[in-house]
Parts: C-alpha cells; sequence; structure tokens
C-alpha cells in the first residue's frame, strides 16, 4: 500500500511505466498514466465528488500536476465509458493541451463534448471507436473489447507495447442477460490470455462481494411492484447517465399510462444525448416537459430525477426540503432510489430519506427492495477473468483501499504470486519489463480542488479553517493599544459567529484579558503580532476550558 515517498528511477528503454493518477483509494477521479520511450498516454479521466470534508468545493481532479508539463509527450487520451468518475475532469485536462486527441465510444464521445461545449472549449479532437477496433496511437497499440455495465457503449482497452501487453476493464460486469444485449466480450479476454496478459488492471469496485452480481433485468420485478402500488405521485432519481436504468422506468409508465418528465439539468442533457443517439428508446407521447407537468394528475405522471446520492443542490434534495420551484411531495407519494450508494455519500442519501420521510413519502431504496444492481463484477466474476486470462502481474484498479486489496486477494487465490500483485494507491510507480512488473517510486498525488471558477487554489489549510468555521464558529477580538504610554486604548472587544448567540458569555474572560495585555506592554512588549499570539492563547484555552470547543480564533491588535 501507500508508502513512504521515493523518487522514481529513469525510465529504462523499452520499459512500460504506469502510474495511477486517481481511482486507487478513491470511488471517483479515475485516470491513469502510461509511458514508453517517451511517449504518454492516459486512460480516462475522471472526477471525485467532494464529501463533507471538503465544504464549498465543487469537484475534485485526478492528480493532473503530475503531468501537465509533459502533455506535448502525450498521444492520446482513453476514455472507457461515460461515467462523470470517468470523463468529468476531459474539459480540465483538454485546458491545458486543446488538441489532445482523445477515443472513445459513441455515447462516451457524445456525453464529452456536450460537456466541452458547456466549458466553451474548442479545437479539440474527438475520435471514435468500437469494440474490435485496433489502432496505433504512437507507440501504443490499441484494441477496444466491448464490456457491459450500468451505462452502454463501455470499453476494455489492450495496451500492446514493446514492454508488453495491458488489459484495463474500465468498470464492467459480465451481466449475461444484458438489457441491450451487448455482452461482455470473454471470447476476446479467452484470446488475449492464450496471446498473454502481461499486467492485468481489472475494476475492484465489488471485489468484496461475492458470487455474481444480479442481472438489469432482475429488477424489473420490483419496479413493476412500486408502479402497481403507486396510487400517487412517483419520482425515480438515478444517475444521471444510467440509460439502461431510465428506460426500464420509461417502458414501465408506458405499461402504467403514466407521462414521464425529466427534472435535473444533466439528466435532460444526458438523455437527450441517449435518445439521439438510439441508446434510448421513448414511444412517442411520453414525455413531457415540466412546464406541463400541472396539466396532469398526479397519478398519471412519474419523474425521473437526479439527485440519488443526496447531493445537497440536487432536484431531489431541494424536494425533500421543499425548495424546488414546480415539484412537492408528500404524504401518499412514492420515491424510488434505484441506485447504490456510493461510499461517503451515506449522510447525505439518508438526510434526504428522512426529510422525505418526514413529510410523509414512501421511499423505496435497495435496502429495502430489489430496485437496483450494480454495475460492477463482484468477485465470482473476477474470479473467473483470473483463471481465463492467467495474467502476470496485476494493478487492481478503481476501488477505496478496501477493494484494491480484496482484488488483490482474488488474484493470488487463483495462483498469481502475491509478488506480482500491487494493490497501491494513487502516485504508484509501476514498470513493466520483460513480463515483469515492479513498483519503483511513489509520488505525491494530491487533490486538486475545483471551487466555483478556480481550480488547484484551494488548499488543506483553508478547507481546514472552512470546516473550523463551519462546525465550531469564530471569535473575532480587536483590541488598540499605545505603545508610546504603554496601554489600552479601547476594547478588548470580542464577538462571535456560530459560537455564542449573546457576546456576553464572554463578560468573565474580558478582564482577564484586558490584565493580560496590560502587563504585556508594561513589560515592553512592541508587536503586535506577538499581542494577537498572546490574545489567541488566552481566548483559546479560556473556550477549551469552559465549552470543550476549538472555534476559529481571530485576534486583530492595532498600534495608535
Amino acid at each position: 500500500m501507500r508508502e513512504s515517498l521515493r523518487t522514481p528511477p529513469s525510465l529504462p528503454k523499452d520499459t512500460l511505466r504506469v502510474i495511477p493518477l486517481g481511482g486507487h483509494g478513491d470511488i471517483g477521479r479515475n485516470m491513469s498514466s502510461y509511458e514508453i520511450n517517451g511517449e504518454l498516454m492516459f486512460i480516462d479521466c475522471g472526477v471525485l465528488f467532494p464529501s463533507e470534508d471538503h465544504p464549498g468545493v465543487d469537484l475534485i481532479l485526478p492528480g493532473l500536476h503530475l503531468v501537465e508539463d509533459r502533455l506535448d509527450e502525450a498521444k492520446a487520451l482513453v476514455l472507457t465509458h461515460g461515467h462523470e468518475d470517468h470523463i468529468g475532469a476531459v474539459p480540465y485536462l483538454l485546458r491545458r493541451r486543446s488538441d489532445l486527441p482523445v477515443y472513445g465510444s459513441k455515447l462516451t464521445l457524445a456525453l464529452v463534448e456536450a460537456k466541452l461545449r458547456e466549458h466553451r472549449l474548442r479545437n479539440y479532437v474527438l475520435r471514435e471507436v468500437a469494440e474490435g477496433d485496433r489502432l496505433q496511437a504512437g507507440a501504443f497499440d490499441l484494441e477496444f473489447l466491448s464490456v457491459n455495465h450500468s451505462i452502454p457503449d463501455a470499453l476494455a482497452v489492450v495496451i500492446r507495447t514493446k514492454a508488453g501487453t495491458v488489459l484495463h476493464t474500465g468498470d464492467f460486469k459480465m451481466d449475461q442477460l444484458p438489457l441491450d444485449g451487448r455482452l461482455t466480450d470473454l471470447r476476446g479476454f479467452a484470446q488475449l490470455g492464450a496471446e498473454g496478459v502481461d499486467l492485468f488492471m481489472p475494476d475492484s469496485t465489488n471485489a468484496e462481494t461475492p458470487g455474481f452480481t444480479p442481472h438489469e433485468r432482475d429488477i424489473e420485478p420490483a419496479l413493476e411492484r412500486v408502479f402497481a402500488a403507486a396510487t400517487q405521485k412517483l419520482i425515480v432519481a438515478c444517475f444521471a447517465s444510467h440509460v439502461h436504468r431510465v428506460q426500464q422506468v420509461m417502458d414501465a409508465a408506458v405499461r402504467h399510462g403514466r407521462k414521464v418528465v425529466y427534472v435535473g439539468r444533466s439528466m435532460l442533457r444526458n438523455m437527450t444525448v441517449a435518445r439521439e443517439l438510439g441508446y434510448l428508446h421513448v414511444p412517442e407521447n411520453t414525455l413531457i416537459d415540466l412546464k406541463q407537468i400541472d396539466d396532469y394528475r398526479d397519478d398519471e405522471v412519474v419523474i425521473i430525477s437526479t439527485g440519488s446520492q443526496g447531493e445537497p443542490l440536487s432536484a431531489l434534495s431541494r424536494i425533500s426540503n421543499h425548495e424546488h420551484p414546480v415539484i412537492t411531495a408528500g404524504a401518499g407519494d412514492v420515491v424510488l432510489l434505484a441506485s447504490s450508494l456510493i461510499p461517503g455519500n451515506e449522510n447525505s442519501v439518508y438526510r434526504v430519506i428522512n426529510g422525505l420521510s418526514r413529510n410523509g413519502v414512501t421511499v423505496v431504496h435497495k435496502g429495502n427492495a430489489m430496485v437496483h444492481v450494480s454495475g460492477h463484477a463482484s468477485a465470482g466474476e473476477l474470479l473467473y477473468c483470473y483463471n481465463l486470462l492467467t495474467p502476470r502481474n496485476v494493478l487492481p484498479v478503481h476501488g477505496e483501499v478496501r477493494h484494491l486489496i480484496a482484488n488483490a486477494k482474488l488474484a493470488v487465490a487463483t495462483g498469481v504470486p502475491e509478488a506480482n500483485v500491487f494493490p497501491v494507491e494513487d502516485g504508484a510507480v509501476i514498470d513493466l519489463a520483460k513480463g515483469k512488473a515492479r513498483v519503483v517510486g511513489q509520488l505525491q498525488c494530491d487533490y486538486i480542488f475545483v471551487d466555483g471558477l478556480t481550480e488547484g487554489e484551494v488548499s488543506d489549510t483553508e478547507l481546514t479553517d472552512r470546516k473550523i468555521l463551519g462546525e465550531e464558529g469564530m471569535i473575532s477580538i480587536v483590541t488598540v493599544v499605545s505603545f508610546r504610554s504603554r496601554r489600552l486604548v479601547s476594547g478588548p472587544d470580542i464577538h462571535a459567529r456560530g459560537f455564542a448567540d449573546d457576546d456576553a458569555v464572554f463578560d468573565p474572560i474580558r478582564p482577564e484579558l484586558t490584565a493580560i495585555l496590560e502587563r504585556a506592554l508594561e513589560d515592553g512588549v512592541e508587536d503586535t503580532f506577538q499581542l494577537q499570539q498572546l490574545v489567541r492563547r488566552t481566548i483559546g484555552r479560556w473556550v477549551n476550558d469552559n465549552f470543550r470547543r476549538r472555534p476559529m480564533i481571530l485576534p486583530v491588535v492595532v498600534s495608535s
């Protein structure tokens, strides 16, 4: 796992260097870098959505700082599929080099292009590929294999180089009854296994889950029961890119005579793209605009909404807080959360569920009904792949630390030598040559925070300050002193925000603070910074002793 930082050696000729830039330790910001003989390539470029530990942050980017000074040497960015945790940071990479060729499937590139237009980027180069395609990008011989996932058009990527052959699965599972009939290409996997896989990079998200991931169509009976039982308003919340789930809801709506309305900008954008490209089939006279919703009774409409992860500004969160300008949900209404919990989002999701329940809404979710199946391979599927491929080396991808370790144990169980399995975190440097991989270094792969229009300007210190302000409050103390007469001119004036409702709470400490400042002045202290530190320590100690709190303390000492 995470080693102490050490600079990797120079890269030998005909050796492939792989560096995870994100997704190794988090469910998100997936990206990896590949280098051989002075040429670079990347797979995926996604975002991580912030948790409660990142107040004010909109997005978290992968470690672009590790490669931004070498982007002229990059030959390609390859995208495995169109989920935000794999494509969300593409605009931020192309800001650094707009003409970097981006390879992906038809749906993936359509979603990326919509995102690039929103960011007002131009001169980008998008190159569509499909399963079975094989092409050369500099020193990298790329082949694409179909895999099924919770979004259409997902691809695994084979990378052939002078150093060996790599298989990166992207996010995948082995649903044998996929809704779109598009199977994971196990025949291609088997042929690759016969050829020889030097480094296997498999999805780790469900490595702890035994058995096989259920089929997407297994949820249809539960969906049918929800629709049949709903007599009033019905809201279905799911990921804005989950085309298969939206199709299932659309089909159920038609069977039950309900119109469909999209709520949420990303849902509307993605489903419009999916429909235009033929991935989503919408029967005539089924879809209505949000503005038309009042023309129908509650039992004549199903609302497909964003917000299944409890995002504060999402449509579902606003509905639960009575803040949505159009839609309300109350007693007798039903909300269906057709998604799984992304680790780290539990509190946000439960907050929305509690808010809806408090309003009398019936909330159906994965915890009480079979209304969602994962898009990731479980342990049984991963074992199948290991036995099919018999890889020489394994680098688990896409998961928290526990998922990476669980995936590594599966590899070892199938006969891969433990010394050849690397459940490493972001920034690890892995070199592959002559069929042997090894960790040769560890780089600092920091989070890059996007906060409004700024990128990379929010530091860990600033985040800590924000958390203290939000959780503990702030106390400001203003004092004017005269170094010439060695006395207090005014103050100390003490005010609080988020700590106490009445500043009178500080009356007991004012005399003591005044005495300490006067004593310091009499002793010849003539440095405002020293006096400020004296104020900070005095107030901090008093607050801790009396309130067991640690607010932000802002002392200001002005000399007259």
